[in-house]
């Protein structure tokens, strides 16, 4: 299939929601709607945190994805000490239409009672959930930097040999922000070089690298790569003078799309995090715009990765 061909088959999906078309999940994968041969797809769903679990199974679904990227944290989409309940009644929702949970978003960064650290980790890996995305740490900036990643040190130590004893991998994104460990990209990389790339990952975002990085998101990327386990993809859009960027649709922003080309040349082969945020999560009135922007930029992203209708 032509790329602009695949494009415009793709595009249909969501427009064909928003016409309220019953489209099955069958027919969905019959006309080439799931991911590649090499790359899993899921999107975040922070903006869908509305719906029960068979509605969003459903529209997930109907856009092609093979899982989502699901909140699983304070004010998520399930709170923490509500794991043991109703996180089996998601991925149950999710496995009737063929998807996974491929990213479970935690507020975990440590092992201790308060974030249920044992609770959430144990019943996600015994769903089979392979990966949580940890919650971050920050600096203090009034004091100085370097000691203070000795002392993440060995909480990070501590939740990657839990997690690994429990059987699942956590991964830290890289965030932008005046204060977050991670941001510069070299703290992160450095400090994972001490872990087996096997027991804790980088999720590398391609948005974030590009916000702090510009430029220099290719040494980021090698900083990263032995530890790369989750490619995170959002588009910064510089719009105002002086002011940070927001994010925006795909391809219309910031991200060099050389970018695309490096990972395609690279050994990566684990799961693609769609991330659509800009629209506000919190009302669910843009539930529909927001489904047609995510239909569309997963368009944007299967085109610039060069992944036909037969999943190449």
């Amino acid at each position: 299939m032509q790329r602009r061909d695949f494009l415009r088959h793709s595009l249909a999906i969501p427009a064909a929601l928003a016409a309220g078309s019953s489209l099955t999940t069958d027919s969905l994968l019959a006309a080439g709607g799931k991911s590649s041969e090499r790359f899993k797809f899921c999107t975040f769903t922070k903006s869908l945190q509305h719906l029960d679990y068979d509605a969003l199974a459903d529209k997930i679904a109907a856009l092609g994805f093979d899982g989502i990227e699901a909140p699983v944290r304070p004010g998520g989409h399930i709170e923490p000490g509500q794991v043991e309940e109703e996180l089996p009644k998601m991925v149950e929702a999710l496995k009737k239409r063929g998807l996974e949970i491929t990213v479970l978003t935690s507020g975990i960064n440590e092992v201790s009672k308060e974030q249920r650290t044992e609770a959430v980790l144990k019943t996600a890996a015994d769903l089979g959930i392979e990966r949580f995305r940890m919650a971050y740490y920050k600096y203090d900036l009034a004091k100085p930097i370097f000691p203070q990643v000795d002392e993440f040190k060995p909480m990070l130590r501590d939740l990657i040999a839990a997690a690994k004893e429990i059987g699942i991998k956590p991964v830290y994104q890289n965030h932008s922000g005046k204060n977050y460990f991670g941001a510069t990209v070299w703290d992160l990389a450095e400090t994972m070089q001490e872990f087996d790339p096997a027991d804790a990952g980088i999720a590398f975002d391609i948005g974030h690298a590009t916000t702090e990085g510009s430029k220099c998101w290719p040494l980021h990327w090698a900083c990263c790569a032995s530890h790369v386990d989750t490619v995170y993809v959002k588009e910064p859009h510089w719009t105002e003078p002086g002011q940070p960027p927001k994010v925006g649709p795909l391809g219309e922003g910031g991200i060099d799309q050389g970018f695309y080309q490096t990972l395609l040349k690279s050994e990566f082969s684990g799961p693609i995090s769609l991330h659509v945020e800009y629209f506000n999560h919190k009302d669910p009135s843009q539930e529909q715009p927001f489904l047609e922007a995510v239909g569309k930029d997963f368009a944007t992203l299967k085109g610039f990765l060069d992944i036909s209708e037969g999943g190449n």
